[in-house]
């Protein structure tokens, strides 16, 4: 079974990579080799400068490569998408030899596009090597030194991260978990109790609170702010064809009780006679080849999204996060081995789990396993302008725009909680329909007495219910396509990011085809097209 430190430790160099021997320099660094970061990466090679994009695992690609194989079209406007993240996904169709953007696809189809992308625009890349240390000279990072030993300087760096480490690194201010209601009058913030209540034993014998669950519902209060994200889980790609099915591998340490309060559940179920699915657990989504995406299931009981065991990822070590990632695996296979094997299991539930295995053709050199954990937040800078739920629902045309979202507000759970030793409730989701908004330039931008030549396109200063919004593979490359122009910008006039010619840059967008502006006659909310919505319940 693959660990956190094998992916991210491992001193691997792609092909087009520089070799670093003491201190090497270049116009351009970009930290991150997610789809933000190989966007920023290209979109500064573009315009000329010179760029190194550092990605800590062993692949690029972030979760578009690790078995998130959508584009998330079914809850935007399509006329949002543009510049070089409409290009990925129209490289995405000629791979598959249509005549057209392809937004559903396969993760090694997805490498082999950003791959080739990175190499066409002449990025150097260096894979398996982290950030240990920024060097800083007053409001300017001046060098960042890798785990590898290696040090480089450039003249404008771009975070891309999903964790913000470099950002956190810089010293520049950044936050994680969720802002109470009041901080900025937002009503979606905060603590959020589900309306439904659970019903399954949440104690043990001697009344202690079954694992999965977080607290009492008790101790918390309704909007309050939160220190926890939303779970994270793996993004697995399944087969149930036995020409191209592989075995799923047993967890490295299983621990049956920690599926208690599912056998619970299960129990009963089938005492009121009520039949379970294993699709009323987990989603699957069929995607090309006999492949099938399998996600955490907003609305289950219980699912992939290892509830409570993201807590301390977002500013922890790397070792703390090594050992959140082992867990996160362990918590997983272990639930697909209860699912197959447990007797506390219903017989068809059992028989319809074995019936699945990895898909053997993606994931080869990783046991047929993703690399990455799937990271929906961790770090949330507080830059020059927060984004808030106000911004991305009313107050959404902004003057120093350089692209636009129109995804729902989607948190899953953050948590499980208990009401009494027999019920409890899940705990932070939140699913709404949006509107089509600008996003600002100033919330890519430190502070500028912060740090004068960084970029945060990834851990980008919004609220946690406006980053519902944001944190979409499909629109962080909108954000990294911006960022990665104005760092080229930045290094060639040796301006300050925050003091760039912004018209000039916007002007460069718009002829890069990137959709800066609002376009007349193409609607602006969901519920412009779909009047009623569709079936999709709020919360």
């Amino acid at each position: 079974m693959p660990s956190f430190r094998s992916l991210v430790l491992l001193p691997l160099v792609f092909a087009t990579s520089l070799v670093l021997a003491g201190t090497a320099r270049t116009d351009v660094l970009v930290y991150g080799g997610v789809p933000c970061g190989i966007i920023s990466a290209v979109a500064a090679a573009r315009e000329g400068a010179a760029v190194t994009l550092v990605e800590p695992t062993r692949h690029i690609g972030g979760l578009s490569t690790s078995g998130l194989n959508t584009a998330e079209t079914e809850h935007m406007l399509k006329w949002t998408f543009g510049g070089l993240a409409l290009e990925f996904y129209q490289r995405l169709g000629k791979a598959y030899g249509t005549s057209g953007p392809e937004f559903y696809f396969e993760s090694s189809v997805a490498e082999m596009v950003y791959q080739e992308m990175l190499k066409e625009a002449g990025v150097k890349v260096l894979l398996g090597a982290r950030l240990n240390k920024v060097t800083r000279d007053a409001a300017r990072i001046r060098s960042i030194t890798l785990s590898d030993g290696s040090e480089v300087a450039a003249k404008v760096y771009v975070d891309a991260s999903y964790e913000g480490d470099l950002m956190a690194g810089a010293g520049v201010s950044s936050t994680f978990g969720r802002e109470a209601k009041a901080e900025f009058g937002e009503e979606a913030a905060g603590v959020r109790f589900d309306t439904t209540v659970r019903h399954a034993a949440t104690v043990d014998e001697k009344g202690a609170l079954l694992p999965g669950i977080s607290g009492w519902a008790r101790d918390l209060k309704e909007g309050d702010a939160h220190p926890g994200t939303m779970n994270y889980n793996f993004r697995l790609t399944f087969a149930n064809d036995a020409a191209v099915k592989a075995p799923i591998p047993q967890p490295a340490h299983y621990d049956r009780h920690r599926y208690a309060l599912l056998e619970n559940w299960l129990r009963g179920m089938q005492a009121r006679k009520e039949a379970v699915k294993l699709s009323d657990l987990l989603d699957f989504y069929p995607r090309r080849h006999g492949k099938f995406e399998v996600n955490n299931k907003q609305a289950a009981i219980f699912s992939l999204g290892h509830f409570g065991g993201q807590f301390g990822w977002p500013g922890g070590s790397y070792e703390e996060r090594t050992k959140i990632f082992a867990d996160h695996w362990d918590y997983t296979l272990g639930l697909l081995k209860f699912l197959a094997e447990d007797e506390g299991v219903p017989p068809n539930v059992r028989a319809e789990m074995k019936a699945w295995g990895l898909h053997k053709d993606e994931f080869q050199d990783n046991g047929n396993l993703p690399y990455q954990l799937y990271v929906r937040e961790a770090r949330r800078m507080r830059g020059a302008y927060v984004v808030r739920q106000q911004d991305v629902q009313e107050e959404r045309r902004k003057p120093d725009a350089i692209g636009i979202s129109s995804h729902f507000i989607d948190c899953h759970h953050v948590q499980r909680l208990a009401l009494s030793p027999a019920e409890f409730i899940n705990e932070g989701r939140i699913w709404r329909t949006c509107a089509a908004y600008q996003i600002p330039y100033r919330a890519i931008t430190p502070k500028a007495g912060e740090c004068t030549n960084l970029l945060v396109p990834g851990a980008a200063s919004f609220t946690h219910v406006a980053f519902c919004t944001y944190r979409l593979e499909s629109v962080w490359m909108i954000a990294g396509h911006a960022a990665g122009a104005a760092a080229a910008m930045a290094a060639k006039s040796d301006k300050e990011v925050q003091q760039i010619d912004l018209p000039a840059l916007q002007t460069r967008l718009r002829e890069q085809k990137q959709v800066v502006d609002f376009i007349p006659g193409e609607p602006e909310r969901w519920t412009d097209i779909h009047k009623d919505t569709g079936g999709v319940k709020e919360f």
